[in-house]
């Protein structure tokens, strides 16, 4: 699918594709492809000239291979956040700077493009394709902040539970799938950050823009640091959460293994009892005497009731 826009008094404005071919007042100045066929790669070869990039040359991580300049065309490939619960991944976006134009290529739809398409309509300070290309990029900053606070608050409630001090290994086990999910989310964060950071670097050495255009990127670049401090402050206290959860789960296992430890030295004295009576001799006193049989069990009892009372003196049963 194939969405072109031109401007009118500094806003985006959707235009037709048969618009798009005369060079009129309303020739693009963006041009949006979503999941192309080979159709819509064959007409925009044929009406601009440019061969749009394949899905699998999207996938390299080289900066060589993600921006560059070729003949008249500047390229670009830049991630971008789909989703912001615990599924979320990111999509690659290719950007072609050509005959004062923005081409963008993904295979699924984003939220930055479409609330680019539907929002900016009332915008009114964008002058050429370079300004699409620098709001495109700081919306996806805005959608990032707003993923970190999501992670801000899955944390907290985790925080809530690990610092509970009845932690459970049922409960460790959910907290740990949610410590999980914010990592996962915090890392992809930090990726799509880095990855605009050294797009965004590119441009200026390229010197592609206005001076007005430079102090938009400058404080994109701000946002980014900012918020590269945030993740790092996260990546923290996800590790602190990590390892506070493991250590609960180890002192539940140790207080069960405790308790194993305490029956069996409780145990020890009446089985040592059991096989002292359980010997087999002629000539065992007590095997003649007709209370014998209930004194082993009565002494077996004691035996097995008095460490059980000094454990439980010293705090050690609980």
């Amino acid at each position: 699918m194939i969405h072109a826009y031109g401007l009118s008094n500094g806003s985006l404005n959707k235009i037709y594709l048969d618009e798009t071919i005369g060079r009129n007042p309303d020739f693009p100045v963006w041009i949006d492809i979503v999941a192309p066929n080979d159709e819509e790669r064959e007409w925009i070869k044929r009406t601009y000239n440019l061969s749009l990039p394949r899905p699998e040359h999207l996938r390299d991580i080289e900066a060589s291979a993600r921006f560059y300049k070729e003949n008249d065309e500047v390229h670009l490939r830049s991630d971008f956040l789909l989703g912001k619960e615990s599924r979320s991944r990111s999509v690659t976006v290719a950007f072609v700077l050509f005959a004062n134009i923005l081409f963008s290529v993904h295979e699924e739809d984003l939220p930055v493009f479409y609330q680019m398409r539907m929002v900016n309509h009332g915008v009114s300070d964008l002058t050429d394709c370079k300004d699409v290309l620098i709001d495109l990029y700081s919306m996806d900053v805005e959608i990032s902040a707003d993923a970190l606070e999501e992670v801000y608050g899955e944390l907290g409630e985790v925080s809530s539970k690990v610092l509970n001090s009845r932690l459970s290994n049922k409960h460790a086990a959910s907290v740990l799938v949610s410590i999980a999910h914010a990592e996962h989310l915090n890392g992809r964060i930090r990726r799509n950050l880095m990855d605009t950071r050294r797009a965004i670097s590119f441009l200026m050495r390229s010197k592609l823009f206005t001076l007005t255009q430079l102090k938009d990127v400058r404080q994109i670049i701000r946002d980014i640091d900012s918020l590269d401090g945030h993740t790092s402050f996260l990546f923290d206290k996800i590790n602190f959460l990590m390892d506070a959860t493991i250590s609960f789960i180890n002192v539940n296992q140790n207080k069960v293994v405790r308790l194993f430890s305490v029956a069996s030295v409780a145990l020890l004295p009446p089985v040592l009892i059991a096989s002292i009576y359980g010997m087999n001799f002629k000539h065992v006193p007590e095997f003649s005497w007709e209370l014998g049989y209930p004194f082993a069990l009565l002494l077996m009892l004691l035996s097995s009731a008095v460490p059980f009372w000094v454990f439980y003196k010293k705090n050690w049963l609980k």
